[in-house]
């Protein structure tokens, strides 16, 4: 009885001194493995125009059904090619994040990002709308100030 409870002791004294394996979750995040899959970007080109133009392969490839889109020609009001997707949508609930999407776009518009944070405090939120997914477009150069306005 005596060998087993010094056996204990022995073995908390080992890992006293050793450097804790914990992470500070909200101010340090895990770092993710390079194939992991997680929730879903569009892309934009080198001109910050949508990559996506709508062709539906990504919502055949999927197995679960969960990606909804409709195609619409650009009339020049959105920062897309000649025809892009006007609603994009992924239900979370239904996505198993198999990759399919990604290994189906002709034009590499979607990704699996690194995100794992995915949890929802709203039914209405499990849908995943296009701003959701759209990466924000390249912040625009600032004019230069006139002479005038310089200090």
């Amino acid at each position: 009885m005596i060998g087993p409870l010094v056996k204990g002791f022995v073995l908390t004294f080992r890992h006293m001194f050793k450097k804790p394996v914990t992470v500070n979750y909200p101010y340090q995040k895990v770092p993710v493995f390079p194939k992991y899959r997680g929730k879903q970007v569009l892309m934009r080109d080198e001109n910050g125009l949508e990559k996506c133009v709508a062709c539906g392969l990504c919502s055949v490839a999927c197995p679960a059904d969960a990606i909804y889109l409709e195609a619409a020609e650009n009339d020049g009001t959105v920062m897309a090619g000649p025809r892009y997707a006007s609603v994009y949508q992924i239900h979370k609930t239904r996505c198993i994040f198999c990759g399919m999407c990604e290994e189906a776009c002709p034009v590499s518009a979607i990704f699996m990002g690194k995100d794992y944070e995915l949890a929802v405090y709203s039914k209405d939120d499990f849908v995943w709308d296009k701003t959701d997914l759209l990466v924000a477009p390249p912040a625009e150069s600032q004019p230069p100030l006139p002479s005038s306005a310089r200090g």
